[in-house]
């Protein structure tokens, strides 16, 4: 079967704008669906150990969910994503403050951040994508927007590999204004299709951790050693998920930045680190998928899906609840805008961003 890019409707915006579902299909039973509102991914079907293909993200049944609040289900996060500590921070030496909507605290950009966005989107020809199938999103952050400063131009592509069951993400922006810049993906994976992901095996290529407050916001770093947050080794997400270390009762689970073992030293620049590394492998085992996650970021945030809380129905019937999902967000550690020791998220006019992570799919057994 060949690989192939369709398209529709998928509903308008309430000032009528239509918002389109593109479907990549690599040929190879990897199918991603994404939309134009927020980038949002709506689906991304992959096989199993038999060949049997299973949506493993989480999602809502319709645009008009997706258009109410909702915990950033397969969304491109931004201008910040994860934490900004009171909304506060200064660059060369002038105060900003931007939206809090995370107590007191500002989470993936504000309550209007690039996931509420309308996007321009587009298939990427044949000859650019180099045989592969991909889409393309633009949109322009105005200055001010969220009270980041800086006109930003961002540019972020979904592509699927023509030779294996890969989903590549690549990331672009350029500003106008000196300003900070974290740009993930908020994809709640569960390789199972259903129920929740405690039986899922996990592993994270890092020493150490941020540690955080009772508001989330990192407290420096620390040891994975002899913690519950040790994932060098394969380890089922249950099995340490309710022991009572204070990191995991302040997070109600693990919701934390990881700390890459990356082998390069390029940590204090956006230029983009040299090439990708792992940060995490994800194994099913009834099923037999796996899933690596490779990437030029120097941090990966886990969050187990604790405060899913059933009120919410997802795409395929059932009540989203606590651990139905997984994240894996691949990132600049938070609040580093407050935090000199951390790597700089500052993107300077006539730089550019670039930011590439790879979802690596396979099965075993």
């Amino acid at each position: 079967m060949s690989s192939s890019i369709t398209s529709r409707e998928y509903g308008r915006m309430p000032d009528g704008r239509a918002v389109t579902e593109y479907t990549l299909d690599n040929g190879h039973g990897l199918r991603l669906a994404a939309i134009n509102l927020g980038g949002i991914v709506t689906a991304l079907h992959v096989p199993d150990r038999h060949g049997n293909g299973a949506n493993i993200v989480l999602g809502l049944p319709s645009l008009d969910d997706y258009l109410k609040p909702h915990p950033h289900f397969g969304t491109i996060v931004g201008r910040y994503a994860n934490r900004i500590a009171a909304g506060r921070f200064t660059l060369d030496g002038t105060a900003h403050q931007v939206g809090l909507n995370d107590g007191a605290n500002s989470l993936h950009g504000g309550a209007k951040g690039f996931g509420t966005r309308f996007w321009e989107i587009a298939p990427v020809s044949a000859e650019d994508a180099r045989g592969d199938v991909a889409i393309e999103l633009r949109y322009t952050s105005a200055d001010g927007e969220e009270g980041y400063p800086g006109e930003v131009k961002l540019t972020v592509r979904y592509t699927l590999s023509a030779t294996q069951n890969t989903w590549r993400i690549d990331y672009r922006a350029e500003t106008d204004k000196p300003t900070v810049l974290n740009l993930s993906h908020h994809d709640y994976f569960n390789l199972a299709g259903s129920g929740d992901v405690m039986d899922h095996v996990l592993t994270l290529a890092a020493s150490r951790y941020c540690p955080v407050d009772a508001t989330l916001i990192p407290v420096g770093l620390g040891e994975v050693g002899a913690t519950p947050f040790d994932f060098r080794t394969p380890t089922r997400i249950g099995e340490r998920i309710r022991e009572g270390h204070e990191q995991l009762l302040r997070a109600h689970g693990y919701d934390h930045n990881w700390v890459l073992d990356r082998k390069d030293d390029g940590l204090d620049s956006l230029d983009g680190l040299d090439g990708l590394a792992i940060a995490a492998r994800v194994a099913h085992e009834a099923s037999g998928r796996v899933m690596e996650v490779h990437t030029t970021e120097p941090g990966v945030q886990f969050y187990s899906g604790n405060f899913l809380d059933g009120s919410l129905m997802g795409s395929q019937g059932a009540s989203l609840r606590q651990g139905d999902g997984l994240c894996l967000e691949t990132q600049h550690y938070p609040d580093s805008p407050n935090q000199p020791g951390f790597p700089s998220t500052v993107l300077r006019p006539g730089e550019v961003f670039r930011s590439t992570t790879e979802h690596r799919f396979s099965v075993v057994g």
